[in-house]
């Protein structure tokens, strides 16, 4: 048995499809805790003051880790070592060493800085947590959790080493570490030190993330130490690169900080739903969003790194039709099943139903835009491949500025349009609900992710001309079938709504299960009589590796638990 684990933890990848599958298998373990943990927290608390501050005190330490501690992230830096693997230079040690202590010194200090600022910090950040007792609350809650950038920091550093080296279950495992850390600290550390107990497993499952990986990286001999002799030269290349990217991330946390801002001035419970609803979206997108991205990511590297731009273009066609065509349906049957997925997940003890049917309504509206943000991040991850970091940065700017105005706007519009708020709450069923305003926050984000698709599809298909007719018959056959299988769980529903119990959680379970499964078979179907090739890619990569161990996994971009 020992052998076996052991043998695990030093398997190695193989092909784009089988390694997306493998991720997307231990992406899901991963979810399914996240979920989980989820279901706790919204039986302890449901949708309330109380867990609107823990969610608030994530904010400040995710963008120090999105602004800082991504300069080192697995993306700019495995095509470093690609480079100097692929042409046998001398100095991967040193250049480990120069880079690990320039960044960790950074991070160290900033998180310093942010220790002693955060009372006037966290005031300007939330004004709608104006209480003293619980401003000071989220103000003690993110100085604990400043040690997840530097945890998540190391662990981003060590992860290149395991990634080139092609032990890619080491970093597999880091996330469901972290997960059961939380669920450890909602479970056994909650009843003795309130909230705050449930972000010291925040922070033991970041300590795990990178603890891991340790033992691996010194038996490689790759381990990062601090040292006096920098290659400053090759820090300011790595800088070069990183940056923009940094803040390309950088803009997409701040995207969060501002909607955390808009929702602390709307009903308690607000940044809890947006925080739920957000989560639940999470796990379809980094099951095939990110499993594809990330997965594509080495190769694209390797390709550009080589010169084989028919290859690199090849691959991100690929990619993004296997994004394309996972994506769409997804989105039909979350939209159909949104309630019946929220209330298995999260129905219990003190989620009510209230709670329940609103975060189903920004479920279904983040939803919305899952294959964009699936596409944005293949573009901007293709970008970075080749070296180019600057278009993706300007573009996540501008689109940024349309995600943070979006909500607001909408907010505005929401309480002075009488016949606009009817149209929301009757389309999505939560007419007489107090703090229904709360769905402007993720339509803005859908709003601002469309926007900034838009605009990278338009430059990509200038640099990489073919794209788009490449890419079309798919999404065309995707939407299709999206919109026809949900059509059909539609009808299921509606059919097992009078068979099954609407109020029991099993019942409802058994609702939306049933009817899932008629609209993923219909889909199906109409993949088949479209004979859409990547149904077959799909099977035939599954059908080869689902017995093997090839695993790509990257880095977190956000901190959260």
């Amino acid at each position: 048995m020992v052998k076996k684990i052991f043998k695990l933890f030093h398997s190695e990848v193989g092909g784009m499809h089988q390694a997306a599958a493998i991720l997307g298998l231990f992406t899901l373990m991963s979810q399914v805790l996240a979920l989980f943990r989820d279901r706790i927290l919204a039986s302890y608390f449901g949708a309330t003051h109380s867990l609107d501050l823990y969610y608030a005190s994530f904010r400040i330490p995710d963008f120090i880790f999105a602004s800082v501690a991504s300069l080192v992230s697995i993306s700019v830096l495995i095509p470093f070592l690609s480079d100097r693997l692929e042409n046998k230079k001398d100095g991967t040690k040193k250049f480990l060493d120069s880079i690990f202590t320039v960044f960790f010194s950074a991070i160290l200090i900033v998180a310093a800085v942010a220790f002693f600022l955060m009372p006037y910090i966290a005031g300007f950040v939330f004004p709608g947590i104006s209480d003293p007792d619980s401003l000071s609350k989220v103000i003690f809650l993110s100085r604990i959790l400043l040690l997840q950038p530097i945890c998540l920091g190391v662990s981003n550093m060590l992860g290149v080493i395991t990634q080139i080296k092609k032990r890619f279950f080491l970093y597999a495992v880091s996330p469901i570490l972290y997960n059961v850390s939380i669920i450890f600290g909602i479970i056994f550390l909650y009843p003795f030190f309130g909230i705050t107990g449930v972000v010291y497993g925040v922070v033991i499952g970041g300590v795990l993330h990178f603890l891991i990986q340790v033992p691996f990286v010194i038996k490689q001999g790759m381990l990062p130490v601090f040292t006096f002799k920098i290659d400053f030269k090759e820090v300011w290349r790595v800088v070069k690169i990183s940056v923009p990217r940094t803040l390309t991330l950088s803009t997409n946390t701040l995207e969060q900080i501002f909607i955390t801002a808009f929702a602390s001035t709307l009903t308690a419970g607000s940044i809890t739903i947006f925080s739920f609803a957000s989560n639940l979206q999470s796990v379809p997108l980094a099951i095939v969003g990110i499993s594809y991205t990330l997965a594509a990511f080495p190769t694209l590297s390797a390709c550009f790194a080589k010169g084989q731009k028919e290859e690199f273009m090849k691959h991100i066609v690929v990619a993004a039709r296997h994004i394309i065509f996972w994506s769409f349906p997804i989105t039909a049957l979350f939209i159909v099943l949104r309630a019946q997925i929220v209330r298995v997940i999260l129905g219990s003890g003190s989620f009510n139903w209230q709670d329940t049917r609103l975060t189903a309504a920004c479920l279904a509206l983040f939803t919305i835009s899952l294959f964009a943000q699936s596409l944005e991040m293949l573009f901007i991850r293709s970008y970075y491949a080749a070296g180019k970091t600057r278009k993706p940065l300007l573009i996540n700017l501008a689109g940024s500025v349309v995600t943070i105005l979006s909500p607001f706007l909408l907010l505005k519009l929401f309480a002075s349009s009488e016949s606009f708020r009817i149209f929301f709450e009757s389309l999505f069923k939560v007419a007489g609900i107090k703090g229904t305003e709360v769905m402007m926050l993720p339509f803005g984000y859908t709003i601002g992710t469309l926007v900034t698709l838009v605009m990278l599809w338009i430059i990509f298909e200038r640099d990489f001309r073919g794209f788009t007719k490449k890419t079309a018959m798919i999404l065309v056959h995707s939407l299709g079938a999206g919109v026809i299988g949900a059509f059909f769980a539609y009808v299921g529903l509606n059919i097992f709504s009078m068979v099954f119990s609407r109020t029991a959680t099993m019942g409802v379970f058994l609702q939306g299960f049933c009817a899932g499964i008629i609209g993923i078979i219909v889909t199906i179907l109409i993949y088949i009589l479209l004979d859409t090739k990547e149904l077959g890619e799909v099977w035939g990569a599954v059908a080869s590796k689902v017995n093997k161990n090839n695993l790509i996994v990257s880095e977190p971009d956000t901190i959260e638990g």
